[in-house]
């Protein structure tokens, strides 16, 4: 079978190095079935001017430093144990492995989901026939809630606040990577039309949610 590579925007890297702290985007590896149609997600409508929920203000609830095992969104019944990822050679960011599409990874080099600033879970949205742990992503809307928990036992409670899907060559650097005073979560995959010369989906989609409480 022929392996096909849903890639990240490669040519932000170079400005993404300087975001370390929040960390690149990810190329996410798949293989989607040859034999079946090109799978388009629908056009996401994010408001422009939609920013965080108020309860996530700075003086919010803020956490400490730990490792997250599993995240559950119940509006996509999508739910995975967490694989912390790090950087290839090349400096790219790894990716959960496509031979288990409904696997999701964590950032690791990144805040943990609970901490100021931006932490990162990539998925993929299909792999080896079957849909990704993302697949429905682009469904997520305004107010849905996602659950994060973490080592130390405690669960992260993140509420989407806008959805975006973006051509990749005009992938939204600042706003997905920018350190932020409050802590955010960003959820992302690729979507949109898929090129089999290329062997890339045209877009990605990109959830974003700010921390609203933990148990």
């Amino acid at each position: 079978m022929r392996r096909l590579v849903c890639s990240a925007v490669f040519s932000l890297f170079i400005a993404l190095t300087a975001l370390l702290t929040v960390g690149p985007l990810a190329g996410m590896l798949i293989a989607p079935d040859s034999s079946a149609p090109t799978w388009v997600a629908p056009p996401t409508a994010p408001d422009a001017a939609a920013g965080p929920p108020a309860a996530a203000s700075p003086s919010g609830p803020v956490l400490p430093r730990s490792v997250p095992v599993r995240m559950s969104i119940p509006a996509i019944d999508a739910d995975s144990s967490l694989r912390p990822l790090g950087l290839n050679p090349d400096r790219s960011v790894e990716v959960p492995p496509v031979e288990d599409p409904m696997q999701a990874g964590w950032y690791s080099l990144g805040p943990t989901p609970g901490e100021p600033g931006a932490s990162v879970i990539i998925g993929h949205v299909d792999g080896y026939h079957e849909p990704g742990i993302f697949y429905s992503l682009y469904k997520l809307k305004r107010g849905d809630q996602i659950r994060i928990d973490r080592r130390d036992g405690t669960s992260a409670r993140f509420v989407v606040y806008r959805t975006r899907q973006v051509d990749k060559n005009d992938f939204p650097t600042d706003q997905v990577y920018a350190a932020t005073p409050r802590p955010e979560l960003r959820l992302i995959t690729c979507g949109g039309s898929f090129d089999r010369r290329s062997g890339n989906y045209s877009d990605n989609i990109i959830v974003f949610a700010s921390l609203v409480g933990s148990s």
